[in-house]
């Protein structure tokens, strides 16, 4: 009699968790569902902005409607010569473009050796000192897409004369993510500033704020004679960390970031003294084409041992990982045209690691005039971030309504949703420069126009039918559409595609 209440009572257990699950998941899809019920969408701007010691720090709305739709959110951090952006992790699975300067970082892989250990002549200047030792560390130059899975510390280093200007897209949908919406940054040293400015704006953030102005915040009284810090160790016991760390507590105090005022981006007292690749300009291209080569083959070399059934190990899959790739050089276009321009894309075909990260990203250049023809995104959500120029941008949603129509300028941000429809028409002397970023690891268009416009793959009789066309005129354009370019076109004033743009408008 016992076995049966047992399974019945498990059972009935499994049942609740099985609809609490499923109910969870039902609220997540509603909620998106409706945070993308939108019917305009805006040129966004960054509107927070933190001064730091060695930089600036500016960061867009996360709560915006855009943003949750997407579910992303941005951050741009300037970084002055010799300034070092304090480690850190995110929640998120992310993507760095750096616009402008170069440097070296380095990301902190769980598990991995520490394969970079400084020269004699380092050790030597630190008398008594033993030798350093640590994980790889890569430059990275203007142009270069950074991946970093969830919860992997990292930090940059500009080792140039110039600014170095860094953006941050943090996928907050992504399923590594297994908190809320909410962006975070888990800082390692410092005493940072939250770069979202969440108080006030979402549930976390009030409570935070309360917790800031000591309501319902417990009080630890080695923290009220010391000062408070905002990193990761500043919230445990000083008399813990030193005896776990086997240090005094004045160093552990250093740690916490006690009356610490420099914020997220610190100056760094000399140079930065670690073992890392040489920076002079013929050694560092001769040795980041060396790194490229030796990087894909490993990555052909796990991929033979996988499909050969072969275990290499954590050190020759997670720890060789490549996580760096430039979109800018023109010679690794995907789509060129002289008179129009030039588009690069990186998925996980070329830059693996964006499989586990379920992410990619685009860069484009448009010729003055030039158009990026109407295309949907077939499988991703699009976040375009303007690096140069001014265009014109229109985007349709399913209802054909127009919801952008607008100039997009430089360093604004229009979130693209899954299957709106999107042109580009470049409208400055100096032509449109974007990075796309997507959050798909092998984002897919569906071009309108251009050589492979759906319209070509339609029949004819198909087309005459749905938009009232003669088959004189549905020749005519697939004509046309069969001499464009794939997807970017310089407009001509021929009466041949003036009278194809006269039959695209009755389309639409």
């Amino acid at each position: 009699m016992a076995k049966p209440i047992l399974l019945y009572t498990s059972l009935c257990l499994l049942l609740v968790l099985f609809n609490g699950c499923l109910a969870t998941q039902t609220s997540r899809q509603q909620q998106r569902f409706n945070q993308c019920q939108l019917d305009r969408l805006d040129a966004l701007e960054p509107n927070h902005r933190i001064e730091a010691e060695a930089g600036v720090i500016e960061s867009w709305d996360p709560n915006d409607k855009q943003f949750q739709c997407v579910g992303v959110a941005v951050v741009r951090r300037t970084i002055e010569p010799n300034g070092l952006l304090l480690p850190q992790y995110a929640n998120t699975a992310q993507l760095i473009y750096i616009e402008r300067g170069y440097g070296i970082f380095g990301a902190v892989l769980p598990g991995c050796p520490n394969t970079y250990q400084e020269s004699q002549q380092q050790q030597q200047q630190r008398e008594g000192q033993q030798r350093d030792q640590h994980q790889k560390i890569r430059n990275f130059r203007q142009g270069d897409i950074i991946a970093l899975p969830a919860g992997v510390a990292h930090w940059l280093y500009n080792d140039g004369d110039s600014e170095v200007v860094a953006l941050s897209l943090l996928d907050t949908n992504n399923q590594a993510n297994q908190l809320d919406q909410n962006p975070r940054h888990f800082y390692l040293a410092g005493n940072p500033e939250d770069e979202f400015q969440l108080q006030g704006r979402s549930p976390r953030g009030q409570r935070r704020h309360q917790q800031q102005q000591g309501q319902g915040r417990r009080e630890r009284g080695h923290q009220q004679q010391q000062g408070q810090g905002n990193n990761l160790f500043s919230g445990f016991r000083t008399e813990d960390l030193a005896d776990a760390f086997n240090v005094d507590k004045e160093t552990i105090r250093n740690l916490q970031g006690f009356h610490e005022d420099r914020k997220n981006i610190v100056k760094v007292k000399g140079r930065l003294q670690v073992a890392r690749p040489p920076r002079s300009r013929e050694e560092r291209e001769r040795l980041e084409r060396q790194e490229r080569e030796q990087e894909r083959e490993d990555e052909r070399e796990q991929r033979e041992s996988h499909r050969g059934g072969r275990d290499n190990g954590i050190e020759e899959t997670l720890c060789t990982l490549r996580l760096r790739e430039n979109i800018h050089d023109p010679s690794r276009a995907d789509i060129y045209n002289p008179q129009a321009g030039r588009i690069s894309t990186l998925n996980s075909h070329n830059l693996p690691v964006l499989r586990w990260l379920q992410l990619s990203a685009e860069f484009g250049r448009l010729q003055r005039d030039a158009i990026y023809v109407p295309h949907w995104n077939r499988n991703a959500h699009s976040v375009i971030y303007v690096v140069k120029g001014r265009a014109q941008v229109q985007v349709v949603d399913d209802f054909g309504q127009t919801v952008f129509h607008d100039e997009l300028q430089q360093h604004q941000i229009l979130t693209v949703p899954q299957n709106f429809a999107v042109v580009k028409r470049a409208s400055s002397s100096e032509g449109f420069e974007w990075v796309a970023f997507k959050t798909n690891d092998n984002a897919q268009i569906s071009p309108l126009a251009g050589q492979t416009s759906i319209l070509r793959a339609i029949p004819a009789d198909v087309l005459a039918n749905a938009f009232q066309l003669s088959r004189e005129d549905v020749s005519e354009l697939k004509s046309n559409l069969e001499q464009q370019e794939i997807t970017m076109v310089k407009p001509s004033r021929s009466s041949s595609q003036r009278r194809a743009i006269a039959l695209m408008k009755n389309l639409m």
